[in-house]
């Protein structure tokens, strides 16, 4: 499920699809540097954790500080990947540093400080829509019942958390007919007929990310019985049963054209 980040649920969501876009960019791999900007520091770190939850099946493999004591601040101007919660009193002090490509984001007035250009983003576009059109379903839903109770707000993160995990499930729920045991990277790629899904395929499978998801799956074969490995054994009956409808429905034709040709 979700963790609750209270108002700033909706930016949370947002700041996910920047995270998944930026993390794969086509150039450099893995170049995302978020820091989120909050006044209490439970809530910070509330918005830190929903992100990188939104994750699941795969894990951030970098630097991950959910509340950045202001000390350690130099950290935000370092090359390698990270996401940092930064208490906003700390932001004078952030402005002064010499940031490259880095995502800032004030959770507490819900707008991006600093924004990177998306344009090498490789996130497939369709699979993106689809993932904001439910993020505005789930906000319309909350606004029609004037305010979250918690067992709304539990219901309403649940629909987020599905919505996410069947992302992921699109894009790699095939793995286990490719991937474990002999690999075959090409196939496993092949499978998927979009063009915009293969090329985020081809650079997603480079990451840390994926080589921590396979190895995972590898290793536990039997053990790992979560919701992602629910929706991927449906997604992979569901293979089944169309092509077991179409070899069906091939057999059926050739059947017809063999009757008409044996009354000519």
């Amino acid at each position: 499920m979700l963790p609750s980040c209270g108002e700033n649920e909706q930016v949370t969501l947002r700041l996910w699809l920047s995270l998944f876009s930026f993390s794969f960019s086509s150039s450099p791999f893995l170049s995302l540097r978020m820091t989120l900007l909050l006044f209490s520091s439970f809530t910070l770190s509330q918005c830190c954790h929903a992100v990188v939850a939104l994750l699941y099946p795969f894990v951030w493999q970098h630097t991950y500080i959910p509340v950045l004591p202001s000390a350690m601040l130099d950290i935000v101007c370092t090359p390698t990947p990270f996401i940092v919660g930064l208490l906003s009193s700390s932001l004078p002090q952030l402005t002064e540093l010499p940031l490259e490509e880095v995502l800032v984001v004030d959770l507490g007035n819900s707008r991006f400080l600093r924004q990177l250009d998306d344009e090498d983003s490789i996130l497939p576009h369709k699979l993106q829509s689809a993932l904001e059109n439910v993020l505005e379903r789930r906000r319309e839903l909350a606004n029609d019942r004037g305010g979250d109770t918690p067992s709304d707000s539990g219901h309403l993160g649940t629909v987020v958390s599905e919505a996410f995990v069947r992302f992921f499930v699109e894009l790699v729920g095939h793995y286990p007919l490719f991937i474990i045991g002999e690999r075959e990277d090409e196939g496993f790629r092949k499978a998927i007929t979009s063009k915009t899904v293969r090329r985020f395929l081809e650079v997603f499978m480079e990451t840390q990310m994926f080589g921590w998801f396979i190895q995972e799956r590898e290793l536990h074969k039997q053990a790992l019985r979560g919701l992602f490995e629910v929706r991927v054994q449906e997604y992979l009956d569901s293979i089944h049963e169309n092509e077991h409808r179409r070899v069906n429905r091939f057999l059926k034709g050739l059947g017809s054209k063999m009757k008409f040709l044996s009354k000519k």
